[in-house]
């Protein structure tokens, strides 16, 4: 089972499906969602291996979408959905595959390519398995074990959202999450295309979508259309989240 939370009521238009990145959970977009829900329903998720949901033993982009196509099944069948990182590879993925459920797409910070070893976020399934949960009483002493190998306060942070203190454990399935990183970096070779409204948000200070991304972007979605959020890196929500909104509600609300 896939956990959603729910924002907002009906209106005439779809609801709006947020997709969270690698390591997230729908929690880390409440305040997205609450913004967004004051003219539709807006709906988060734990994808699977993360949160409350199922662990499972595949973390693919055809499963992924495949768990968003359930998901929009079960809230009438269409959605606008908006996809960051993971999540966004893996909202292009249903578009890509379920066209007749996504009425419009947003992409945040991510592009439908192979990403290299810089990349790659094995280093903070290490970090997370470096801290006795059976030592740690209080998320601060986790925070102080996770800061000898990771300097970043914001990284330690958004990690440590996913600690569960009283049952000692991460809500997150790192023996698989490990095991597909490959899978996660990467793109399915597929030579889908769809003529959906496709927005990509991107930081100016990220090097996520280059202009091989772009390209590839492009290949896929031809009707892409490319935004730049001044001043912000990978995590852009979090960095301007109104200006962030404001574009998200500008290219859902037509």
């Amino acid at each position: 089972m896939i956990r959603v939370y729910e924002h907002g009521s009906d209106s005439l238009r779809p609801p709006v499906l947020i997709v969270h990145g690698l390591f997230g959970s729908g929690r880390n977009w409440s305040s997205v969602a609450k913004r967004l829900s004051a003219e539709r329903r807006v709906l988060t998720l734990d994808m699977r291996n993360h949160g409350l949901s199922e662990w499972r033993d595949s973390h693919g982009y055809d499963a992924l979408a495949s768990d968003l196509a359930e998901v929009i099944g079960a809230f009438g069948g269409n959605a606008d959905v908006l996809g960051h990182s993971m999540g966004g590879k893996a909202s292009m993925a249903a578009a890509l595959r379920h066209p007749e459920m996504v009425r419009r797409l947003v992409v945040a910070d991510i592009a439908p390519v192979t990403y290299g070893h810089s990349h790659s976020h094995s280093h903070l399934i290490e970090a997370m398995r470096s801290v006795d949960l059976d030592a740690v009483r209080l998320r601060s002493d986790a925070d102080a074990i996770l800061r000898e190998s990771i300097e970043d306060p914001g990284v330690r942070g958004f990690l440590l959202q996913s600690l569960d203190l009283r049952g000692k454990r991460w809500q997150l399935n790192l023996d698989v999450l490990e095991a597909e990183m490959d899978r996660i970096t990467g793109w399915p070779d597929s030579d889908a295309q769809t003529d959906h409204p496709t927005l990509f948000i991107c930081g100016s200070d990220s090097d996520y979508v280059s202009g091989e991304g772009r390209a590839r972007a492009r290949k896929h979605f031809p009707a892409a259309r490319f935004l730049e959020i001044q001043g912000t890196g990978h995590w852009l929500h979090a960095e301007k989240p109104m200006e962030f909104v404001a574009s998200v509600r500008a290219f859902l609300n037509i």
